[in-house]
């Protein structure tokens, strides 16, 4: 999955594919997760949001089924 860079004290990269509903993350330590069943407005919302690190935590971790890769 192809991610998008971003600006953020602990995400490095955001990717989404919205055919499958899936969500990858690529965190600053280099570790990456995908997240299942993520509607599109998450990752929008995610994409906009001021910190990304607390919209993760607040918005997406431990409401989707998720893997590490």
């Amino acid at each position: 999955m192809e991610r998008t860079p971003v600006s953020s004290s602990n995400v490095s990269s955001i990717g989404y594919d919205a055919d499958s509903q899936t969500l990858e993350v690529e965190f600053n330590n280099g570790a990456v997760y995908q997240y299942s069943g993520v509607p599109e407005y998450e990752y929008d919302g995610l994409m906009n949001a001021d910190s990304k690190g607390k919209y993760l935590h607040s918005n997406v971790k431990n409401r989707y089924s998720f893997s590490k890769l």
